[in-house]
């Protein structure tokens, strides 16, 4: 298959490497002269890719026109705030039918809209896919055993895109539950912010798993009024990406949140990171959506007021412990 991949940070050139090994015809396009200039030079010296190298046939470039010839599956690879506008960079040369995947976790902040969305109000013509799971580009680059999910419209295009990443170590499993795959893998990285705040802190195992457990209680809650499925959120994009998340050392949210707790500033903490930390985008769209669905996120609610009122992470951390007391899911009645 003849695959682009738009966007040349970690997560799209290790993509591009585990798509060029499984014998694809692969073009990672990045609107940045020196990315491009860079990975061009250093194919066996990857900057935040350690030990991986870049096959020789995987083609980087900045001609966004000629990437976007007559391929069979566009890979949407940016960083959440820049999709709507690479999504505008590509319309003019995105055929009728065209398959995307997007791959970028997050919800823009302006509209509340997912990324898919956000691609199927930019690309009409095109036919969107979503995938997502516990997936560090540090280990797929390796070729670590990881397993994802793709989310699609339809199961033939979701089939057509599980069988061109699926590989001895990259399992794809599929779903037709698009929005519940997007919720989770959005909204798992604020509740990451907030697990790496408690570590930063010098808290426990307990303290982060009790966090991990409420945090998917939220992301269920909401993601099912929202239409997602309750059985997506106990998967691979729901507890599976929440769990390596918080709890990884490549986990860029789980990272910055570890500073914050240490008492850095939210600025100090993103240039320690050097990466983009995509809850930090998402928090205020995730505190929006519960405002807008009705629905109780106490540690995302806390989390925003760290990030973006100046509230101490100690304080946070005790004011969700404080809480008033209550039953841990409302649905289970008592004989």
């Amino acid at each position: 298959m003849k695959v682009s991949i738009l966007g040349a940070g970690t997560w799209g050139t290790a993509l591009s490497i585990l798509l060029a090994n499984n014998g694809h015809e692969v073009a990672l396009w990045s609107k940045l002269s020196h990315e491009v200039e860079a990975l061009n030079t250093n194919r066996t010296n990857l900057v935040n890719l350690p030990g991986a190298s870049l096959p020789k046939q995987v083609i980087v470039t900045k001609d966004l026109e000629e990437v976007l010839k007559e391929p069979d599956l566009i890979v949407f690879s940016v960083a959440s705030p820049f999709v709507r506008s690479t999504a505008k960079l590509a319309a003019p040369f995105i055929k009728k039918g065209q398959r995307i995947v997007n791959v970028a976790k997050g919800i823009e902040e302006a509209t509340l809209d997912t990324l898919a969305n956000v691609l199927k109000t930019e690309l009409p013509q095109a036919d969107i896919a979503v995938m997502s799971g516990p997936s560090h580009a540090e280990e797929v680059s390796r070729a670590i055993p990881t397993t994802c999910v793709v989310g699609a419209s339809t199961k033939e295009t979701a089939v057509m895109i599980q069988d061109i990443f699926m590989s001895e170590n990259f399992r794809v499993y599929t779903s037709p539950d698009m929005i519940g795959i997007e919720l989770g893998g959005s909204l798992k990285n604020v509740i990451a912010l907030a697990a790496g705040v408690a570590d930063g802190l010098g808290f426990g195992d307990n303290t982060k798993a009790a966090l991990m457990t409420r945090g998917i209680a939220e992301i269920a809650r909401l993601g099912m009024k929202m239409g997602g499925k309750y059985q997506t959120f106990a998967g691979l994009s729901g507890v599976g990406d929440l769990f390596v998340t918080c709890s990884s050392r490549h986990s860029r949210n789980r990272n910055a949140g570890f500073f914050i707790g240490q008492g850095y500033s939210v600025e100090e903490a993103l240039k320690k990171v050097n990466q983009a930390v995509e809850g930090v985008y998402s928090a205020k769209a995730a505190l929006a959506l519960a405002k807008k669905y009705e629905v109780e996120m106490p540690i995302v609610e806390q989390i925003n007021l760290v990030l973006f009122e100046g509230k101490s992470a100690k304080t946070a951390v005790s004011d969700l412990l404080l809480r008033d007391k209550t039953q841990e899911y409302m649905v289970l009645e008592w004989n």
